[in-house]
């Protein structure tokens, strides 16, 4: 990654569970070109990795706070990542 590129780490928390959250993360980092990936957790919450251009990084976090239809955003943590082992897309995982 270059410069211009940066890579978060987000855990979003609320009703973000069973309303399309992650599946809707997936279309909006798509659109955006944001590479990664987004999974729930077994404590509620959903967990996030974004990496790409630092705007539509931002973009995304922005689209995080609001979420999917039917979500309930409640708090958000966003913190800077390291590169590695982003995927080239962007993946919806196995809850962990």
């Amino acid at each position: 990654m270059n410069a211009a590129t940066v890579t978060r780490h987000l855990v979003i928390r609320g009703c973000v569970q069973g309303v399309g959250y992650r599946w809707s993360m997936v279309q909006a980092a798509k659109r955006l070109g944001v590479r990664g990936w987004v999974r729930n957790r077994r404590d509620g919450s959903v967990e996030a990795l974004a990496a790409g251009e630092a705007a539509a990084v931002e973009e995304l976090i922005r689209w995080a706070r609001q979420g999917s239809d039917g979500a309930r955003v409640d708090a958000i943590d966003v913190a800077d990542a390291g590169a590695d082992s982003v995927p080239d897309g962007f993946e919806q995982r196995e809850t962990v």
